[in-house]
């Protein structure tokens, strides 16, 4: 009897608390080479940019707010498509300074 009256409880602790659309690691990182470090590199036209220069927090409120640069320029269409922009995001949070898998994403 007890454990049926903690089924709904596991339901609840198994559910994502926030439903949050999940973009692509790995092409994250492709399009975050391909797209972002053409300019954010060490003498590059925008500061230099890595995973770990942000933490998970950071980096979603960079995408929540989706503009791009200074300007506030809006980060999709012209740097990148909206999947693209997912797949960075998930990439970027995936290696944040605070995640519990940081990278720099190399060269």
């Amino acid at each position: 009897m007890k454990i049926l009256a903690l089924l709904p409880l596991a339901a609840l602790l198994a559910a994502p608390l926030a439903a949050e659309d999940k973009g692509s690691d790995t092409k994250g990182k492709y399009y975050f080479k391909k797209n972002c470090k053409v300019c954010h590199v060490a003498g590059g036209s925008a500061a230099a940019l890595t995973p770990l220069s942000r933490t998970q927090a950071q980096w979603k409120k960079f995408f929540d707010a989706g503009v791009h640069g200074k300007g506030g320029e809006k980060l999709t269409p012209k740097t990148c498509t909206p999947a693209q922009a997912l797949d960075i995001k998930t990439f970027l949070m995936n290696h944040a300074s605070d995640s519990p898998q940081p990278e720099t994403c190399g060269g």
